[in-house]
């Protein structure tokens, strides 16, 4: 019996715009941005921000180097929200029946602290809400120091939830995140970025 959802972010919460974000980091100065960007995980600089490796402050620095100019804080968060293209409301509204269900509701993410300062704002969803409304907790991986794949950020949250893998279900749109959860026990759903999979979650957690 499900009793705990695991919500990736970007991909299953929200709708990736990964080539949004590529030309917004371009138009930064970051010639190379499609070799440096990646859909799942980050690698440099941005993965190293994403590890917790390195603080936003770093990372201003360092791609002010990159591009030969002195960025300020709100041009590199910018850059960042252009992964984001949508919210989609159905989203937000499952999560928030499914915590009036009595499922916990859990936020398990590759982010960093420039998306964060977005999402977890009252100008997230629009209605004057953060992304925090609509979840009993988050698990950043720049605050956990890893990232997904792994284990040590799933073993996180599953120590910090006090989860049983069998009851825990886990949205997420890359393949080896999946593949990663299942290998601890945990139930998963693998879903497009940007798909309905509000149908989908409904005949897991009856299965």
């Amino acid at each position: 019996m499900i009793k705990t959802i695991l919500f990736d972010m970007g991909g299953v919460v929200i709708t990736l715009a990964q080539p949004q974000a590529i030309e917004r980091f371009k138009a930064l100065g970051l010639k190379d941005a499609e070799e440096r960007l990646d859909a799942y995980t980050q690698q440099g600089i941005f993965g190293d921000l994403e590890a917790g490796r390195i603080t936003d402050e770093d990372f201003r620095r360092e791609l002010s180097k990159l591009v030969g100019r002195e960025l300020t804080w709100q041009e590199c968060c910018h850059a960042w929200k252009g992964y984001c293209s949508d919210v989609p409301r159905r989203n937000l509204l499952k999560m928030q029946e499914l915590r009036q269900r009595g499922y916990r509701v859990v936020l398990l993410s590759n982010t960093n602290p420039y998306m964060m300062s977005w999402v977890m704002s009252d100008d997230f969803d629009g209605e004057g809400h953060s992304l925090a409304y609509y979840l009993d907790a988050a698990y950043e991986s720049y605050k956990c120091g890893a990232m997904k794949p792994d284990a040590k950020f799933f073993n996180a949250v599953i120590e910090g939830e006090k989860l049983v893998p069998e009851e825990t279900l886990f949205l997420d749109d890359g393949p080896r995140n999946i593949e990663a959860a299942e290998a601890l026990g945990i139930n998963t759903l693998l879903v497009k970025n940007g798909e309905d999979w509000t149908g989908k979650i409904e005949e897991r957690i009856k299965n």
